[in-house]
């Protein structure tokens, strides 16, 4: 049965269109908001006592002469000023490393921990009875650590499923702009493990580890197309070793796309929508989930509505079952919390 709340298609071509006009239109870059360096941006010194001087000891002008002071400072400022300066990082594309489910471009800091809770209610057309799916809970707890600037690591659980997963993370571009060297967006590729440690259904037949095992690759292409919108891509390949039967694959391509619209100093709007071909073979539903992101300190809280259930890149990929047009989506919300373990050099 076909999800006539939104055309895959049509969704996603709407959003390519879109992410391709504004990373063709060459946007302004945000910066990182870093302090000068006072040593470079400070003036020479006029003593005559000083070899760095700009003042000629042997000329005659008077040392508070006007002129002098005024083709000094002339000559100083030609000196300093870099005609082709470098190209400065963009910071914070997405607030937090997930967009809602799927992984956003950002890493954790080197040395920092950054511990994680995913928390999703039942579904919410249960009524008064469930209290909106307030009576059911799923919840997924990770670590994520950053071992360099562009490499991440991480691990979690989940109750659905009793999964256990591990990723790692790697920054391979960073978008920059304003000077030389800029790059118009950032990549980064993502490879994960999910374990499911549930107990056999038929404990009695042959089963084996293997089949407990899925493995994803994805590449993260974003950009920060001004200091209010940012967008992503993610083509995803994910294969599970055990399916439920002949006729479903254990290899599925997907295409995630996600999305933030800043809408106040540490408030925005974020959304992710992941489109699998084959879903329909499947017997599934593309995951489509609507959340807001609130900074508070060191802590990045979401809530959010979608209509996956489940917590890592095997369930909410290729096992979503929650129909918008029903009422079956679920409540939630993501909290983040960042502890240095390790100071930077």
């Amino acid at each position: 049965m076909k999800n006539r709340f939104l055309s895959p298609c049509l969704f996603l071509g709407l959003f390519l269109n879109l992410f391709l006009s504004l990373f063709l239109a060459g946007s302004t870059f945000a910066r990182d908001a870093e302090p000068s360096n006072q040593d470079l941006h400070s003036k020479p010194s006029n003593d005559p006592n000083d070899p760095n001087s700009l003042t000629d000891t042997n000329s005659p002008t008077e040392p508070n002469s006007p002129t002098d002071t005024n083709t000094t400072d002339l000559l100083t400022d030609l000196l300093l000023v870099d005609e082709n300066p470098a190209a400065q990082p963009v910071a914070y594309t997405f607030k937090s490393t997930r967009v809602i489910n799927t992984h956003s471009i950002e890493n954790v800091a080197a040395g920092v921990l950054d511990f994680r809770i995913m928390h999703r209610f039942g579904a919410i057309n249960g009524g008064w009875y469930e209290l909106w799916g307030l009576d059911q809970a799923s919840m997924r707890m990770s670590l994520d650590y950053g071992i360099t600037p562009r490499l991440m690591v991480g691990g979690g659980r989940s109750n659905v499923g009793k999964s256990y997963d591990g990723f790692i993370k790697y920054k391979i571009i960073r978008q920059s702009g304003g000077g030389r060297g800029a790059k118009p967006f950032s990549l980064s590729y993502v490879a994960g493990t999910i374990l499911r440690a549930q107990r056999w259904a038929d404990p009695e037949r042959k089963n084996y580890f293997s089949s407990r095992l899925s493995y994803y690759h994805q590449l993260l292409l974003a950009k920060k197309i001004s200091a209010d919108l940012s967008l992503q891509v993610t083509p995803t390949l994910l294969h599970r070793n055990l399916v439920s039967g002949p006729e479903i694959p254990n290899t599925l391509m997907a295409i995630g796309t996600g999305g933030r619209i800043k809408v106040g100093p540490r408030v925005s709007l974020n959304a992710d929508y992941i489109w699998v071909p084959k879903a329909e073979v499947l017997g599934t539903r593309n995951s489509l989930s609507l959340g807001v992101d609130i900074e508070t300190g060191g802590h990045v809280f979401q809530l959010h509505l979608t209509n996956s259930r489940g917590l890592n890149e095997a369930q909410f990929i290729a096992d979503t079952r929650g129909n918008w047009n029903d009422g079956s989506v679920y409540f939630g919300f993501n909290l983040s919390r960042v502890f240095t373990v390790r100071e930077p050099r």
